[in-house]
């Protein structure tokens, strides 16, 4: 393995990502009470995973990208893939089912650069600039425009809140386990993990989705377009800069 470059972030990584992930993260969740319409939480998980995976490697045969070298690599793409895949997204998508608003959800969510931020220092050593702080304020406060403006705040009943902060716990320690477990290592590319960790999500939500769940998907065009944008804009594009930040050692984004 190489060492990943340790330059100065660019703007771009200051600014530029971190708004772009938060809008585009925090959007998923509109439509992910979209295609809660039509499909259970667990089955829409499914098929979210099932076509990510697909869709992803043909890319990853085509670049030629490598699988993870080690059984250690192994091991902490599948605990990030565990804790984001699995229990982020099934616990948030529970919890909208329960009644909590895709804009409770996303407010909610979007706290987690902030908690990832206090709590980097604590177990990288890493502190944040100024700088990085108003990358991370500018991003959040475009998020809480778009959700304040587009939606109504419901928080449901307690149990679909209580699942909903779980998530964001979940997510928190996804990125900071990532974070640990990648410093200054050059890990497989982002396309190969996220193959990987959709896989992950896909083997633990198959099985309580059959065992829980009707399975019953409405085909509504309404649906099919929420998958897509659940799968490319949320899954492919928007976990593919978070490991990409993370991997360069933005842990706060």
């Amino acid at each position: 393995m190489t060492s990943v470059n340790r330059a100065a972030p660019s703007l771009w990584w200051s600014w530029g990502a971190p708004i772009v992930f938060i809008l585009l993260w925090s959007s998923g969740f509109s439509f992910g009470k979209i295609g809660l319409q039509y499909a259970e939480p667990l089955t829409l998980l499914s098929l979210r995973y099932a076509c990510v995976v697909i869709a992803l490697l043909p890319v990853q045969y085509a670049l030629r990208l490598r699988w993870p070298a080690s059984r250690r690599e192994w091991l902490n793409i599948s605990v990030v893939g565990l804790l984001i895949q699995f229990v982020y997204f099934s616990f948030s998508y529970v919890g909208m089912k329960q009644g909590v608003s895709a804009g409770t959800v996303a407010l909610i969510v979007s706290l987690q650069p902030i908690l990832v931020g206090i709590c980097a220092p604590y177990l990288t050593d890493e502190r944040q600039s100024w700088l990085q702080w108003v990358g991370l304020a500018l991003g959040l406060a475009g998020a809480l425009i778009v959700i304040l403006s587009g939606s109504s705040l419901q928080t449901g009943t307690w149990t679909g809140l209580v699942l909903v902060v779980i998530s964001l716990f979940a997510l928190t320690g996804g990125v900071l386990y990532e974070r640990t477990k990648s410093a200054g290592i050059a890990g497989p590319h982002p396309v190969t993990t996220n193959i990987i960790q959709c896989a992950i999500g896909l083997i633990f939500c198959v099985p309580l989705a059959l065992f829980m769940e009707t399975n019953r998907v409405d085909l509504t065009w309404q649906f099919g377009g929420a998958l897509a944008y659940l799968v490319f804009c949320n899954s492919i594009i928007t976990i593919s800069l978070l490991l990409a930040m993370v991997r360069r050692q933005q842990a706060a984004r």
